[in-house]
């Protein structure tokens, strides 16, 4: 009993009254396809329960009870998923794991800095009983024990590109800044008349020359009809470029003063009036995108501090200099610092040096020793946020906990999966229990039991149907999981790649960790850029490949053979919105047609009723008390605010008139509870959205409901929604699609329905080319390009290229190793 945690009926979201018993302090693997039901078990059932009964245990509440008879034998429980919640640009690897807070404190206390005056060498050792403070001021000053002259005494602060104190003036600290690429605005061998300038459009742009041609007028310039730009002189220049207004027209016009009305000439500058509407749209808009790039810093050349503190070194090394080095690098450098230093100085730093050391230390061991401090939370890939958190629980000396993480090997290659199962094993042999949500067959094998649960999607799961090891569920006729390894898999009968001529080729490709790159990708293919991790598969691809387009590029030559293509579709892992309001239906363009269908309803009609009442997003027709979400949020102070149903539409998103109004005895909230699936045999008969439906079913999306919020979607669910979306728009365009792991998430039945999909869209002309670490999907691929050998500055470079059966036999490859063709 007390080895043992015991579900007994289980109901939230498709759980069927689901009872099992889990054993305690194992390597647990929850598996079946998706949309089975493993989240709502493990996180939603277990770990919600987990922390009700803590909380309730200090005499607090907040936690609603899952849906569940009862849970016996429960541990306290801790959760890693996979959400990357911090969206900061200025958020990095070094701020979200304080290891760059110790360093500052490092700098702080041990950093020498030359005086600007004689250029003496100082020691914060030396000055410590020579710092002065101003009457009314908190800064404090040190004299140079050389010249005496005086300077202002650097803090931790002063290490910060996040305050005033430290932050590079000119780009406020970002490293990077944006500017507007005047070749693309501006061509210089045309007239006005004939399109020199390119955001000069249609009526627009005839009212906008006319306007400018009035303030060459009132300036008494010379006639700019059909002259090409580059023939202006200074003056006309200027008022093109910045306008009546500005200080570079008023410094040749001193005498005169602007225009102040339209007809007269008071011309806004083209340059002016770009930035004044990025500015206006956050430099988010079809404008900033074509027009706008970002360019290093030229006052500090990325480096994001001031002169002063960028300058400042300990052990030979500048601040700048330590965090784009690996972390691997780094900690050799802490090693050579702390083996240097005398015991006076090493006592002022032990803490910092000893926290730097502990995580460093843990990272490396989880196998992200590539990363570097500066490397942005926002570039992270799921799984790698995720396994920075898991290195805080390498060290830890609890015993008897819980631990729940959803799909921890997603990103990793092979080869580094097995370093991660030896640390999950680590934490069960403390005296844990570890319970991983995961699909990888390699991380079953190891596990000591497995949960399957299916047998299908949605309202079609919610069942165990299956228990044991990964041998004993081969015996289980129910097993999904079972059932797919005991299958013959299928062989892949085309030869494409044998009649391939044309290709796309990547010409000297420097991006980030990327050691002058020139590759070539089969046309009409499917290929897979494989490597472990941090190898530089997502700097070719979408730092590299997915810019060939831009105006202005610096990572690579050129790019050659995209010619042929009508457009490249990029489908990132990025979020598809931070707003809970968007879900599958208004995402995918499903809900306009279906809430068009209920207007036309007769009982709608007869109520006077429109399209817009049956929206949960504008007034009319949804509840105001939750403002169609169906949910109120809880402040909980301490906790994430909770989410309670709303007590006037129980959940029901909508007021009772519009919930009275059916379709096939469906109400419209109904329609948003359902499943995709399910909405199949409901909108029978619906041609435009029948076909809709079938897509996403297609690519293993039908057990999402209707209105299921975009910002719970994983990251493989929100890619593959994107390429749903754009497939609806494919048309008869030739494309090149670009795609970051779209296996993420996928069971591997569901897997072998994705390939279906993308092997027809290859055989309809198309050339699809993805990040992949899945063996059975790089297996069942045309051609594959291998990075490596390892990550970071010791990868970058292609180590194997062609058919996975070539890739098997190059002993270079570490992907090879793992692929069974």
């Amino acid at each position: 009993m007390h080895n043992v945690m015991t579900v007994n009926g289980a109901r939230e979201n498709n759980l069927k009254n689901l009872s099992v018993s889990i054993p305690k302090n194992k390597l647990i693997v929850v598996t079946g396809p998706s949309g089975s039901g493993k989240s709502t078990l493990a996180l939603d059932t277990l770990f919600n329960e987990c922390q009700r009964q803590y909380l309730e245990s200090m005499g607090m509440q907040g936690i609603n009870k899952p849906k569940v008879d009862s849970i016996s034998g429960l541990s306290p429980a801790i959760s890693i998923n996979q959400h990357i919640t911090n969206r900061n640009p200025r958020s990095t690897v070094g701020t979200m794991t304080d290891m760059y807070t110790s360093l500052r404190m490092v700098f702080e206390k041990l950093g020498e800095r030359t005086c600007p005056s004689c250029q003496y060498s100082i020691n914060p050792m030396t000055y410590e009983g020579n710092v002065e403070k101003e009457a009314d001021s908190f800064t404090e000053y040190i004299l140079c024990p050389n010249c005496n002259v005086k300077m202002e005494k650097l803090t931790r602060t002063h290490f910060s590109y996040n305050t005033t104190e430290g932050a590079c003036s000119n780009c406020k600290g970002l490293g990077e800044t944006v500017a507007i690429h005047l070749p693309s605005v501006f061509h210089e061998e045309l007239s006005l008349e004939d399109g020199a300038v390119d955001i000069f459009a249609g009526r627009y742009g005839e009212y906008q020359i006319a306007v400018l041609k009035a303030a060459f007028q009132y300036y008494q310039l010379p006639d700019a009809d059909n002259v090409a730009i580059r023939d202006f002189n200074e003056g006309q220049k200027a008022i093109l470029y910045y306008g009546v207004e500005s200080d570079e027209v008023k410094q040749l016009f001193p005498n005169v003063k602007p225009p102040k009305t339209v007809e007269k000439g008071k011309f806004p500058g083209v340059l002016t009036s770009m930035w004044r509407r990025y500015a206006e749209h956050d430099g988010s808009s079809a404008e900033a995108d074509a027009y706008f790039y970002s360019q290093t810093c030229p006052a500090c050349h990325g480096e994001r501090l001031n002169e002063v503190s960028r300058s400042v070194t300990v052990e030979g090394w500048t601040i700048p200099q330590l965090v784009v080095h690996s972390l691997e690098e780094m900690a050799a450098w802490i090693d050579k610092l702390e083996a240097s230093l005398e015991q006076t100085s090493y006592q002022l730093v032990e803490t910092f040096v000893e926290d730097i050391k502990t995580k460093l230390s843990r990272i490396i061991k989880i196998g992200l020793g590539y990363l570097t401090l500066d490397r942005q939370v926002i570039t992270l890939s799921g799984g790698e946020a995720q396994r920075i958190r898991l290195s805080a629980l390498l060290d830890s000396a609890l015993t008897g906990v819980l631990y729940i993480m959803d799909e921890p090997t997603v990103g990793l290659h092979p080869k580094d999966t097995a370093g991660l199962i030896s640390i999950l094993k680590h934490l069960r042999d403390l005296g844990n229990t570890v319970l991983l949500i995961e699909h990888d067959v390699d991380v079953m094998r190891e596990a000591d039991y497995i949960i399957d649960i299916g047998p299908g999607a949605g309202k079609l799961g919610g069942t165990v149907v299956g228990q044991g090891t990964l041998q004993e569920l081969l015996q289980q006729e129910k097993s999904v999981t079972g059932q797919y390894l005991r299958a013959e898999k299928p062989r892949k009968m085309n030869n494409r790649t044998k009649k391939y001529e044309a290709g796309i080729t990547i010409h000297h490709a420097a991006a980030n960790n990327l050691q002058d790159v020139t590759v070539t990708f089969p046309t009409a293919c499917l290929t897979a850029v494989t490597g472990v991790s941090g190898s530089g598969k997502s700097s070719l691809l979408f730092e590299v490949l997915a810019k060939a387009n831009d105006a202005i590029h610096e990572d690579f030559e050129k790019i050659t053979g995209l010619d042929i293509f009508d457009q490249m579709i990029i489908v990132g892992q990025s979020p598809l919105s931070r707003m809970k309001r968007s879900n599958t239906a208004t995402y995918i363009d499903l809900f306009t047609p279906v809430r068009a269908m209920f207007a036309k309803l007769p009982e709608a009609k007869e109520k006077k009723l429109t399209a817009k009442h049956f929206s949960f997003n504008t007034a009319g027709g949804r509840c105001e008390n939750c403002q169609g979400l169906g949910y109120v949020t809880t402040n909980m102070l301490f906790f994430p605010d909770l989410e309670v149903v709303c007590p006037e539409c129980l959940g029901r998103r909508f007021k009772q008139e519009i919930l009275a109004v059916k379709y096939q005895g469906y109400s419209i909230n109904d329609i948003l509870e359902s499943s995709i699936h399910e909405c199949l045999s409901i909108f029978e008969g619906e041609k435009k959205i029948q076909a809709i439906l079938k897509l996403l079913t297609e690519i293993g999306l039908g057990y999402l409901k209707m209105g299921q919020s975009l910002t719970t979607l994983s990251g493989g669910e929100g890619q593959r929604l994107k390429l749903a979306k754009e497939l609806m728009k494919q048309g008869k365009k030739t494309s090149l699609y670009l795609l970051d792991e779209p296996t993420t998430g996928l069971h591997p039945n569901d897997t072998i329905q994705l390939l279906k999909l993308l092997n027809r869209l290859v055989d309809a002309g198309n050339t699809v080319i993805m990040v992949e670490h899945n063996s059975q999907v790089i297996e069942a691929e045309d051609w594959v390009v291998d990075l490596g050998p390892e990550g970071g500055a010791k990868g970058g470079k292609v180590i194997a290229e062609g058919t996975p059966e070539m890739i098997k036999e190059n002993k270079a490859s570490y992907t090879g190793q793992y692929l069974q063709v």
